[in-house]
């Protein structure tokens, strides 16, 4: 079905939706939790490229968006595992576009630091500016306008804030003269001068490749550099982001090298492991280190739940592992361990038996009625907004219908949050359309060629509930029902690993539409990019 690149004969409908649900209920976490105890992943679902930083007795952690929108999600936490949203790095939809860009551009690997009363998020919009970075002394904003850093390619910045006083930026770039293999990458870093906002003197090599050069190793990335002692630990993302991803440590006496690889690298994978294990963890890398309070080293980094083979649909997630010291390297998981989905937490969060966070980690269910000034956390757009198009009004989510579909690379009349779990359910209930020419309801969408819409639309008998699939290069409506028109319809799209299926209640009680859909067309594997799946009311001029 074609959908209008502009409204059409039709004036746009407000579509009221009364309130959404998404309950989350893996096996994996159905067992009670031990006192003392949590729940890895602790940022469940789409939430990549975590870093951290403590800031007195508080962090703040950080995550990749990519096209979604606000950018650069800020998070905040007391013990390292209660995590509530407190603000957004980009927020100014005036400052950057993501049109025409597929859902896996825009925000690479955000690093976020505090130094000097100031924090500083530095990051990379891909195909949409470059490298920049962005200050505040509030977490909570004003963030300021993007700071565009010259001169500096590649992607992954991070800073480096020396006891002397002097800055570096860090980030990944390609080798110096032509690359010997395919992924041969670099560490490149430059002095930073502060006061100037901008890169000063030579840029240098300090790693080329990765711990071994000869053995050829892929996307050595995600580069943060700490001071711990007499030492300088550089710590890298190789192998890629799919199984063969890892984390590896080097140290120097010097912040500009030489830097000798640990020798029991890497650090943290999961690639030896056996394909066949229950629960697998898979993707395991891009760490970033932080020192609680009291003294205790932990590692937040990004993985992956599978439900079958490499299908995930919830991408790839926030994880929190202790870090021992071994003459004088870290380690954060020993090789041939697999990744535990329950561990017991850091002193803090015993200490502070009142930490409160959002709903992020473990089985959970989060229901928004609306009736609240802002709709609540985790909530998203895809693409940058030109203009409101959604407001709370009298305890309800209006949206005003966009004539932009869901297979367009910019912003549309899509409200999302991410999908968390392999097995979950996701509803909401609204007046179904008065008029001929919009249609509304639930959508699940990975990115703008693989996505699902359950929807309503008037017809000449009726509502007709229907269901659209895009899957690549294929479009399919895949079943419609006609029904009386009634005041109010609840829709709900449940899914069970790669089986998705799809209901509808009008009153007299939930109707199978479809059941049973092969939805690891919202895997990653098949739909290609960094992000995982979102769910949530969309409504469309047609």
């Amino acid at each position: 079905m074609a959908v209008c690149a502009s409204a059409g004969a039709w004036a746009a409908e407000p579509i009221t939706f009364e309130w959404f649900e998404y309950s989350g209920r893996d096996a994996v976490f159905t067992a009670p939790l031990p006192k003392g105890a949590f729940h890895n992943p602790i940022l469940a679902g789409y939430y990549p490229d975590p870093s951290v930083v403590r800031a007195g007795d508080k962090y703040y952690l950080v995550n990749s968006s990519f096209a979604h929108w606000p950018g650069i999600p800020i998070h905040e936490s007391t013990d390292l595992v209660h995590w509530t949203l407190v603000g957004h790095a980009l927020g100014d939809p005036t400052k950057v576009s993501f049109d025409g860009l597929n859902i896996s551009r825009g925000v690479f690997a955000p690093s976020i630091h505090f130094h000097d009363g100031t924090f500083y998020v530095i990051n990379t919009l891909v195909d949409a500016g470059g490298n920049f970075f962005v200050t505040a002394t509030n977490p909570r904003g004003p963030w300021s306008d993007p700071v565009w850093l010259k001169g500096i390619d590649g992607i992954d910045p991070s800073f480096f804030f020396d006891d002397d006083g002097k800055a570096y930026i860090l980030n990944n770039g390609p080798p110096e003269g032509a690359p010997l293999y395919d992924g041969h990458r670099a560490i490149w870093m430059q002095e930073f001068d502060l006061g100037g906002r901008k890169p000063v003197g030579p840029r240098k090599v300090i790693v080329n490749g990765g711990v071994d050069l000869a053995r050829k190793p892929i996307w050595i990335e995600g580069p943060h550099l700490y001071r711990i002692k007499e030492w300088y630990y550089l710590m890298c993302a190789e192998g890629g982001t799919g199984p063969g991803h890892s984390e590896v440590i080097f140290r120097s006496k010097s912040p500009w090298g030489p830097y000798e690889p640990g020798k029991d690298n890497p650090i943290l994978t999961q690639r030896d492991l056996p394909a066949g294990r229950e629960y697998p963890v898979t993707n395991a890398g891009h760490a970033d280190l932080v020192q609680m309070q009291d003294g205790s080293w932990w590692a937040v980094f990004l993985a992956s739940r599978p439900y079958r083979d490499y299908l995930f649909n919830t991408g790839r997630e926030t994880w929190l592992l202790p870090v021992s010291w071994r003459n004088g390297w870290p380690m954060i998981l020993e090789p041939g361990k697999p990744i535990p989905y329950e561990l017991k937490g850091p002193k803090a969060m015993a200490q502070d038996k009142g930490a409160q966070g959002d709903a992020l980690a473990g089985n959970f269910t989060q229901r928004d009625d609306f009736n609240q000034p802002w709709p609540g956390p985790e909530w998203l757009q895809i693409h940058v907004p030109k203009h409101p198009w959604f407001e709370l009004l009298n305890g309800n989510l209006v949206i005003t219908p966009s004539a932009v579909n869901l297979d367009a690379k910019r912003n549309t009349s899509f409200y999302a949050r991410r999908q968390a779990h392999q097995r979950f359910a996701a509803s909401t209930e609204f007046a179904p359309p008065r008029n001929a020419g919009t249609a509304a309801g639930l959508a699940a969408y990975q990115n703008e060629d693989y996505w699902y819409f359950l929807g309503a639309r008037r017809s000449d008998v009726g509502l007709q509930v229907f269901l659209e699939r895009h899957a690549g290069k294929d479009f399919d409506e895949v079943e419609k029902t006609t029904i009386e028109v009634p005041d109010s319809l609840k829709l709900m799209i449940n899914g069970d690993g790669a089986s998705y299926s799809f209901f509808y209640d009008a009153g007299d009680g939930w109707h199978q539409l479809k059941v049973d859909d092969d939805g690891s067309i919202l895997s990653t594997e098949k739909a290609g990019g960094f992000v995982g799946t979102v769910l949530g009311p969309f409504a469309r001029q047609e």
